[in-house]
């Protein structure tokens, strides 16, 4: 608890220094700009503030991550991914593109292009079909929905429910590499409160499961604890631990992720 609250507090700090934090809403609506950390939340809508076309304001978001390791600006099993909200698609979902930069690599990894719902699900329907392990951890929790139930209280419970529809691949020797695969989720989420020293932003504690159908039939049970702000509607820290059932090459896993930069694409 002691690690997870000192990352949180370093969150805050680096909330503070973001720029963009004073400056999301578009010139054409006529909110406020955001508070700063201490003062009263805005009231959350439950979706990422609206703009022209249904899209959310924020659309360029980039978080660095650490794979098995601590999300920093480098070393081993860190990097960033870019998110893009790019447009709205026919069946209700935003289309997304996200793309990995690992740290000491000179080209980004393969961008993937996918839809994300409002209640979180995910569907990857352009090839190669696929998600990263790092953007599965933070692309259904874009959806506009996701977090309605802070609206009312920042201490709700509320169960999340979805499919995910994408190649997904902890490991390259995992065995169902390039195959398509609908996987049901379902997660139980606790808002605990504002966090102290980063008000407003809210800690929230998610356990679940992702449920392959078909292949293997694989199980992958995930403990999080996520930071979400309701002044931007989005998720800024995501402290994720994985666990594979049965058993594959990658049995075990953790991606931390914290936003450093929006804006509007």
């Amino acid at each position: 608890m002691r690690k997870l609250l000192s990352a949180l507090f370093t969150v805050a700090a680096m909330l503070v220094s973001i720029p963009a934090l004073a400056q999301q809403t578009p010139a054409t609506q006529a909110s406020a700009p955001a508070a700063a950390p201490g003062a009263p939340a805005a009231p959350a809508t439950g979706g990422a503030p609206a703009a022209a076309g249904g899209l959310p304001a924020i659309r360029h978001l980039v978080y660095q991550f650490g794979y098995n390791t601590k999300a920093a600006d480098s070393g081993t099993g860190t990097g960033t991914t870019t998110i893009d909200i790019t447009g709205l698609a026919k069946d209700g979902g935003m289309t997304v593109t996200a793309t990995d930069s690992w740290w000491n690599t000179v080209n980004p990894r393969q961008t993937y292009t996918c839809e994300v719902y409002p209640d979180g699900g995910v569907t990857c329907s352009q090839p190669p079909n696929a998600i990263s392990p790092i953007q599965l951890a933070i692309v259904p929790l874009l959806g506009q929905n996701y977090f309605t139930s802070l609206s009312s209280s920042p201490t709700s419970t509320w169960k999340q429910n979805y499919t995910v529809k994408a190649t997904f691949v902890p490991g390259a020797n995992s065995g169902f590499m390039g195959q398509v695969y609908t996987w049901n989720c379902a997660f139980d989420l606790t808002g605990k409160g504002p966090i102290p020293k980063a008000e407003p932003v809210i800690l929230i504690h998610s356990t679940g499961a992702m449920k392959q159908q078909g292949g293997r039939y694989l199980t992958v049970n995930q403990k999080a604890n996520i930071a979400y702000d309701p002044r931007i509607n989005m998720p800024v820290y995501v402290d994720e631990a994985i666990t594979l059932v049965p058993r594959l090459s990658v049995n075990q896993y953790t991606v931390e992720m914290k936003l450093i930069q929006t804006g509007q694409k």
